[in-house]
């Protein structure tokens, strides 16, 4: 096969592509859209958020009462569900992707024939964890918030060891590994620090911050063989009582060129093509985000996070004006198991998508379950384009699969993740709302029309409190706390 001699003929070849490729995971969220840049791309769900309307969905026709404790753990059932194991191989031999996967997953593909494209799990693992994420991140010259990594055994050595890094006494605590602010603890008495103890005694080292005024922010990127490309630095949401029960915890992102100062943006880029740099000599290739903390008080950006995988924001960055000018950053990250050669000129990618002309404003809210109760829900909105109505109503108006036909800030596209049959429990994920323009304001609050749009979105879904017979169901989603399909 010829050299691929930039975006035109990079294109073409997607658009050609014959080889079964599938996105196994709890719903198709993370790569929304990239069906229609990729033929013969396939969407294996456990759930099945579009009620069978989606054309590239594939999802089990029946439910089992497993309770799954990790996205892993729903991928490789799926990848052993005899109605997909006969779907793939009737296709012959393909590729996958996964937001999560581990060993046995590896396994699994194999298995099926199927190459799975991304770099090795224990790879993942060791950048996925946050203290080595921030040692990497020392290396390639970006910085962290001050910090100092050490065993913890008690409140007087966790005071006595952020004395003598300079950290002060409001501290932020956190883990290896954990998602949506689970594993960060904010720590300024001994009875904060009582609460989390076991979790941070349990610990080989944990990664102990002074705590700063901030916002966060998110930037996706993928590493190629041609150097690392590098997407729009996004405002995160986080901690809004409105939307999720977690203290700390994501939900949503905003993209938006006047989020932050083209200074800020310059070195959040920068910072993330480093980053990329540094993974790229380790091996690691493909799809990546790092997450930045914007300190308010003296303006610096801070390292927060990595996550070595496709993310809750990576629908935001694939479906973005950028995006579809040149390719979805998705692309590139196939691109590199794609088994072809190709030429690229990553510094004029770059330059394209750093330009505040070529970013469209969007923003996304993902909706929890709040409360402590735990109800059986019988009614929900479906997946599709609603309407916020001028007294702030919703209601719903079409099937659609992305938010490519909305039209202005009054419309949004919903992803319904809870149906009826399911439970609400504390932080079980009911949707994500997308619509055009902002939903913070300039001091990161919630605008008055992102509140209208949680309301209304919520006003439809009904419920009622659960019967004796369901109780055993309900204990075991409440023994796990359900799992997360972000």
């Amino acid at each position: 096969m010829k050299t691929l001699n930039g975006l035109s003929d990079i294109r073409r070849f997607f658009y050609r592509n014959d080889r079964p490729t599938y996105f196994v995971s709890a719903t198709n969220f993370n790569l929304l859209g990239i069906d229609e840049w990729v033929r013969n791309f396939k969407y294996l769900t456990y759930i099945d958020c579009f009620d069978g309307q989606h054309p590239n969905v594939v999802v089990p026709p029946d439910r089992t009462d497993r309770v799954f404790q990790s996205i892993e753990e729903i991928n490789n059932y799926l990848l052993e569900h005899k109605t997909i194991v006969d779907y793939v191989r009737r296709r012959g031999p393909g590729q996958a992707v996964f937001l999560f996967f581990d060993e046995q997953t590896e396994a699994l593909c194999q298995s099926l024939e199927l190459e799975l494209c991304f770099p090795a799990a224990s790879l993942r693992e060791e950048i996925d964890d946050k203290l080595a994420a921030t040692r990497i991140g020392n290396e390639a010259g970006v910085p962290s918030v001050p910090n100092t990594l050490a065993k913890i055994d008690g409140f007087e050595t966790l005071a006595r060891v952020a004395r003598g890094a300079g950290l002060g006494d409001d501290l932020v605590v956190q883990t290896a590994f954990g998602d949506s602010g689970h594993t960060t603890f904010f720590i300024a008495s001994e009875a904060d620090y009582r609460e989390h103890a076991s979790e941070i005694e349990a610990e080989a080292e944990v990664k102990i911050m002074k705590r700063i005024r901030c916002r966060g922010s998110a930037l996706e990127a993928c590493v190629t063989r041609h150097g690392t490309i590098v997407g729009p630095l996004m405002t995160e949401l986080v901690g809004f009582r409105e939307l999720t029960p977690y203290r700390g915890g994501w939900c949503g992102n905003e993209v938006v060129a006047e989020g932050f100062s083209r200074t800020v943006r310059d070195h959040a880029r920068d910072y993330t093509f480093r980053f990329g740099e540094a993974l790229r000599k380790r091996g690691y290739r493909g799809y990546f985000e790092c997450d930045y903390l914007y300190d308010l008080d003296s303006d610096d950006v801070y390292l927060g996070e990595v996550n070595p995988r496709i993310t809750g924001a990576s629908s935001m960055t694939n479906l973005a004006a950028f995006a579809h000018a040149d390719a979805p950053l998705f692309l590139f990250h196939l691109l590199e198991w794609a088994g072809v050669d190709f030429e690229l000129d990553v510094e004029a990618i770059n330059a394209r998508w750093a330009d505040p002309d070529n970013i469209d404003s969007w923003s996304q809210m993902v909706i929890k379950h709040t409360g402590d109760s735990v109800e059986y829900i019988t009614g929900a909105p479906p997946s599709g384009i609603w309407r916020m109505e001028a007294d702030g109503a919703v209601r719903f108006v079409r099937v659609q699969t992305h938010r490519r036909t909305v039209t202005d800030e009054s419309e949004a596209f919903y992803l319904r993740m809870a149906r009826a049959g399911d439970y609400f429990y504390e932080g079980a994920d009911l949707g994500i709302l997308v619509t055009p323009g902002r939903l913070m304001t300039d001091d990161f609050q919630l605008t008055d029309r992102a509140r209208a749009w949680i309301d209304g979105i919520r006003a439809h879904y009904q419920a009622r409190p659960i019967q004796p017979a369901e109780t055993p169901a309900v204990e075991r989603v409440a023994a796990v706390g359900g799992f997360k399909f972000l």
